[in-house]
């Protein structure tokens, strides 16, 4: 699956995480790919920082996100989690969540 010319879904992003980790992902079990999310959501804090203090370096907190994003879609695979479809549930049904988040 080529996704890098054009915009990609949830559902197809999750599906290539699937395709091309999903077997060592499942062998490595939730908690020590919980244990990658957190590294990566450290190296993002770190970039944010980075960003405030006035140095920041966009191509370096791009990839964090994408990091991030790729790892919380890691454990919902192993955890047969549809994010897409969660997402659709929690946010986009009737009018989504009330209040401010």
């Amino acid at each position: 699956m080529d996704v890098s010319s054009s915009p990609i879904s949830i559902r197809s992003f999750q599906q290539f995480i699937r395709d091309r980790y999903y077997e060592t992902d499942r062998e490595r079990g939730v908690p020590k790919t919980f244990l990658w999310l957190t590294e990566e959501i450290g190296e993002l804090a770190h970039a944010l920082a980075q960003r405030e203090k006035g140095t920041p370096d966009r191509d370096n907190l791009e990839e964090e996100f994408a990091d991030v994003l790729a790892w919380l879609t890691t454990i919902a695979n192993v955890c047969d989690i549809d994010l897409e479809a969660a997402i659709s549930r929690k946010y986009l049904k009737d009018g989504g969540p009330k209040g401010t988040k």
